[in-house]
């Protein structure tokens, strides 16, 4: 490539050239979802983030195996040692197995990731499937002696690794800050200090997800899955790890000091993060009223949604803000999206409509460099988005007559469309094709599915909602004792 990509590697915190331990070959691992509830508003970045990574790597001829994880056990509540297991504890709410969970909401979350186009990983491997990995590579680490074991659980010595090792070098935290900050936890005497963390935990009589092992029945902490995965379909040594700036601490940091006690260096050679969402201004959470599933999206059931948005709109809006950047949700900020959107696919409708001339009057010679420098340059995908903005005003002006195109300068504009529009930022017509009527199933389903839950919740305003403008759309709608069935009517 002339032009070389770069991005932010957030373990030397610079931007760096992207080069392949084993070119072309390039490995990916990217941290998916803890799978115990719908797919929300935040799960949608990196996701969308990570895919455009996936299809500009694939772009310029990289063979990619991109690992995304799914997180079936070991994660806590509050991200911590003690507590109960987030699947556990919907199952036990629910009276479901955990499995069951699991696979509901795996499923909703591929279904989601459908809609958003987001194309799907080489391996997607699940952390209760890599029990006995993970057993090894505890086993590792307490042989290299970076960890002790104390009724039945297994901690990883912080103290004890940092003296050889630096803790702390991917978030900038400090051992010393973390040792003075760090207080007291109830139930977390047996740890040595309170800032070690957990590699397998004995399961208390309650606990329903265990193994047996050589230091009881018990199940894997959360930060070791991804360690153990990860270095299992990449390699000891792969490229990228990616993920939320939520996951930087102490997930990732924690799978750093993992790694490097358990083969004495660091798996991961680029480390790169998204930025969070925020709604109006705010951090998205269950106790501020603004947490938003992707399903209350896309039917527009949340109290603070003035409509619904199709998931192109969603992944447009996601991807006009660099990955790096907080990207704030509005209503607003949404249709604007939309409006914008809607101008692209009216010019791609034109463009095929052009008859082109001798000559051209436009200039499209810099329109594809300046898209390749702006996704070298950290993935840049609005300063892309404004470089095919520029290519609209082409298009609008020659279709008015008042500019001209060659058939070569035209072939090269749908050229252009096809490869970062299309291909790379990975946006599609939302048309009525047969692949598109079985998204609007899905969406109709997932709307009444929503409308079940609502009413469960004897959330009446919501479910009454749902079937008043579904039933305005032509939708006929039919309660059964198992569920629901529904028509459109011609």
């Amino acid at each position: 490539m002339e032009h070389p990509l770069h991005f932010y590697n957030t373990l030397t915190r610079k931007k760096e050239r992207f080069i392949p331990l084993n070119p072309p070959f390039a490995g990916l691992y990217v941290c998916g979802p803890t799978v115990y509830g719908d797919p929300h508003l935040g799960h949608a970045r990196p996701a969308i983030a990570f895919d455009l990574l996936f299809r500009y790597l694939k772009h310029l001829e990289y063979k990619v195996r991109y690992v995304r994880n799914i997180t079936d056990v070991g994660h806590l509540e509050n991200d911590a040692d003690q507590g109960e297991d987030k699947i556990a504890k919907k199952a036990r709410l629910e009276q479901l197995e955990p499995m069951e969970v699991v696979q509901y909401y795996t499923d909703r979350y591929h279904v989601c990731m459908d809609l958003l186009n987001v194309e799907k990983p080489s391996i997607e491997p699940r952390a209760s499937g890599h029990i006995i990995e993970q057993q090894q590579m505890i086993e590792q680490i307490l042989k290299n002696g970076f960890a002790y074991e104390v009724n039945g659980s297994v901690y990883f010595d912080v103290e004890k690794y940092n003296k050889k090792y630096n803790y702390g070098k991917l978030s900038g935290r400090v051992l010393d800050d973390l040792m003075t900050n760090t207080r007291e936890l109830d139930g977390q005497d047996e740890k040595r200090f309170p800032y070690d963390f957990a590699l397998w935990k004995k399961a208390n009589s309650e606990h329903i997800m265990r193994w047996p092992s050589h230091w009881s029945e018990g199940f894997p902490g959360w930060h070791l899955e991804c360690s153990v995965m990860s270095t299992k379909y990449l390699g000891k040594k792969f490229d990228i790890h990616g993920g939320g700036m939520d996951l930087l601490f102490p997930h990732h940091e924690c799978e750093i000091a993992q790694s490097v006690a358990a083969q004495g260096e660091d798996a991961v050679r680029y480390w790169m993060h998204n930025n969070m969402i925020t709604i109006n201004g705010q951090k998205m959470g269950k106790s501020l009223g603004n947490f938003i599933t992707l399903q209350e999206l896309f039917t527009g059931a949340h109290k603070i949604l003035t409509q619904a948005y199709s998931p192109m709109t969603i992944r447009f809006f996601i991807l006009q803000a660099q990955y790096r950047s907080t990207l704030d949700f509005s209503n607003d900020a949404l249709q604007a999206s939309e409006k914008g959107m809607q101008r692209f696919f009216a010019a791609v409708k034109s463009m095929n409509n052009l008859v082109p001339k001798e000559t051209s009057t436009v200039d499209i010679k810099s329109l594809r460099n300046n898209c390749y420098e702006a996704l070298n340059d950290d993935l840049n995908s609005p300063v892309v988005i404004a470089h095919l903005f520029d290519a609209v005003k082409m298009i609008n002006s020659v279709s008015a007559g008042s500019e001209s195109i060659s058939k070569n300068d035209l072939d090269e504009l749908k050229r252009l469309f096809r490869d970062f529009f299309f291909d790379i930022l990975g946006m599609k017509e939302e048309n009525a094709s047969a692949s598109d009527n079985e998204i609007l199933k899905d969406v109709v389903n997932l709307m009444l599915n929503l409308r079940m839950e609502a009413k469960a919740k004897k959330d009446f305003v919501t479910s009454d909602k749902i079937r008043d403008e579904l039933t305005k759309l032509g939708f006929e709608i039919r309660d059964k004792k198992d569920g629901f069935d529904w028509t459109l009517k011609s």
